[in-house]
């Protein structure tokens, strides 16, 4: 009785030491994201000409869009390492906005790659729906879009038959909704699907512009920078499908290697979830000269205030987005 309960002991011991390291990784990199995140909001917020741009406007939805996704994969991720259970009917909120945040990542990546297309193939005479007034509507579609897989998961699930949405507490993972074989079908097939029409999208953009600009009396840099963007779209997009992969490398490589589910299940998350959306504001963000200029002058960053006064020439604010 004595070795079962020191086994017992040293079984938790370990998994609280598991739990310890795994929150120790996801809250920095979390807490550096926001931060982040929160400095470039206070930007757009506070100089009114970026939202002037269809770019800006799609790149500060971008921020938004990432932001939701982080902070409610981040929570569910958190109750499962502390074991909470709560009523479904509180668990599918978090579960909706975590996967219709999730879907709208690579909407957003190809809608940009058209803005871009746009932007060059008619600088002068954009469609309506490109302009700036008007963009809300994309992203009203984009939405509506990416809310058709949640929306019919919560449609067709079927809770265990002794279990109450309001009152049986359950442990708040996707997998409490997805309990037959149509839903896990569904969801594949429209995984899949985003991934081809975005990748195709991206696709066509790159190619349209690498070829039609040769035949235009274009600014070769800005027409580089263009294709640049759009190479950093379709390199994000491939890192956020790889997150489609993972139950299939999780169920190969703990068959074959013999790590634990749970531990490849944290890998996969910060890998493919966490790093894409924290790099994607870096590496948009940051590559702008303009944004980066009004970043250093916001009272938010320390370590310049005080060091650039006065406002910024018409010359900056006529820059766009650097691709």
């Amino acid at each position: 009785m004595q070795n079962l309960t020191n086994i017992q002991v040293n079984v938790t011991s370990d998994r609280s030491v598991t739990v310890i390291v795994k929150v120790c990784v996801v809250i920095p990199i979390f807490s550096v994201f926001l931060c982040f995140i929160i400095l470039m909001l206070h930007t757009f917020a506070s100089h009114r000409h970026f939202l002037e741009s269809p770019r800006y406007i799609l790149f500060t939805y971008m921020l938004v869009n990432d932001t939701l996704q982080l902070l409610t994969s981040v929570l569910l991720f958190l109750f499962v390492m502390a074991q909470v259970n709560f009523a479904l009917v509180l668990c599918a909120p978090l579960l909706f906005f975590s996967t219709a945040t999730f879907l709208n990542t690579p909407l957003i990546l190809a809608v940009m790659s058209l803005e871009r297309y746009v932007a060059i193939f008619y600088p002068l005479q954009r469609p309506a729906a490109w302009r700036a007034d008007r963009i809300w509507l994309i992203i009203l579609a984009m939405w509506l879009l990416s809310s058709v897989q949640p929306v019919v998961d919560f449609a067709i699930s079927k809770p265990r038959s002794t279990a109450d949405i309001l009152t049986t507490p359950v442990q708040c993972k996707s997998s409490v909704l997805n309990v037959s074989l149509a839903q896990t079908l569904f969801k594949v097939a429209l995984n899949v699907l985003f991934f081809v029409v975005v990748a195709g999208i991206i696709l066509f953009t790159y190619v349209r512009i690498l070829l039609g600009t040769r035949t235009m009396r274009q600014d070769r840099a800005s027409v580089a920078k263009a294709l640049h963007t759009v190479l950093l779209h379709g390199l994000q997009l491939l890192l956020s499908s790889c997150a489609f992969t993972i139950p299939f490398t999780e169920h190969l490589i703990v068959l074959h290697v013999g790590w634990l589910r749970e531990h490849m299940s944290f890998l996969n998350y910060v890998c493919f979830v966490i790093l894409p959306r924290v790099l994607s504001p870096l590496i948009y963000g940051l590559r702008d000269e303009s944004l980066r200029r009004y970043m250093k002058r916001s009272p938010l960053c320390c370590s310049s205030r005080g060091q650039l006064s006065g406002s910024v020439g018409p010359r900056s604010k006529g820059k766009s987005l650097k691709k």
